[in-house]
């Protein structure tokens, strides 16, 4: 396997450091990418030093991944992802709520669903919403111009993912006025989220259809699958939340990017300081 270890220098030479004196690894080449990630080829593990070297490196504030030898971008056909706090830099839902004064209310409900805390994702959106009755639906064209950015990388990935063949899918448990609009500006293959209900220009505190659960975003990731003719472990995922472990779950390659320790457990490779196109590093490209 290859050991991805990404970030400042000199942190990069203290892991280096610790990994050439433990003598429970067996030495890996080393190759210098980019000038910020170093990769380890041919790395074995005894056990309980993978854990022991991703502590070290979030300690160093290093991004790291794990992955078989010779992966590339090229070995995927689908690049999928959560939108809020993922591909973008804020929770709209949260930031929805901020503009009527309702900021704080909701965005505990957000931060205990993505921990984990809530088991039932839908009743956590549904319990959110309802605090939005009434909030005029202009609320969010403001939220989209005035406070959404991409996080960093995040075009350039997906910029290198489009270049070499893979599609896209943006599955969140977010709203289709962000998502619709999102894909006309990424030029997105895929989108998948929920509707909040309008009548009269305002919100009325209720979403319509089914919610986009963890259930439905591991669906929509291998429907799409289906539909491009390749199994799900053609798939890299990428996501911050308790609500994104099953599409995480689902996929050959799964990023957890600037995620809850849940999330970040779980995952092949973890981003939390750097941006997404550490990936390039990671995968090649």
């Amino acid at each position: 396997m290859n050991l991805f270890i990404s970030g400042r220098e000199s942190a990069r030479r203290a892991l280096a450091t610790r990994i050439a004196s433990d003598q429970s690894l067996i030495l890996p080449v080393v190759q210098t990418i980019r000038n910020r990630t170093d990769r380890y080829s041919g790395l074995h593990l005894a056990r309980g030093a993978l854990d022991a070297l991703r502590s070290e490196a979030d300690s160093l504030g290093l991004d790291w991944a794990i992955l078989p030898a010779k992966s590339e971008l090229t070995d995927f056909a689908l690049l999928a992802f959560d939108m809020d706090s993922t591909l973008i830099d804020i929770e709209c839902i949260d930031e929805i709520a901020d503009l009527v004064g309702k900021k704080t209310e909701v965005a505990a409900i957000t931060a205990a669903s993505m921990r984990g805390e809530i088991a039932d994702f839908s009743d956590s959106l549904l319990q959110r919403v309802a605090l939005l009755k009434g909030v005029p639906e202009s609320a969010l064209e403001q939220v989209y111009r005035e406070r959404l950015h991409l996080n960093p990388g995040a075009s350039e990935l997906i910029t290198a993912a489009r270049r070499r063949g893979l599609k896209t899918l943006l599955a969140s448990g977010g709203f289709t006025f962000f998502t619709e609009r999102l894909r006309d500006r990424l030029d997105l293959d895929y989108t998948y989220a929920n509707t909040l209900a309008v009548a009269g220009g305002v919100l009325t505190g209720a979403v319509v259809g089914p919610i986009v659960d963890a259930n439905r975003k591991r669906e929509a990731l291998l429907r799409c699958c289906v539909e491009l003719g390749v199994p799900a472990d053609r798939a890299i995922a990428i996501g911050d939340g308790a609500n994104d472990l099953l599409m995480l779950g689902a996929a050959g390659l799964s990023v957890a990017y600037h995620a809850k320790p849940v999330v970040a457990r779980e995952a092949h490779c973890a981003i939390r300081f750097g941006g997404w196109d550490l990936l390039l590093d990671w995968l090649g490209d």
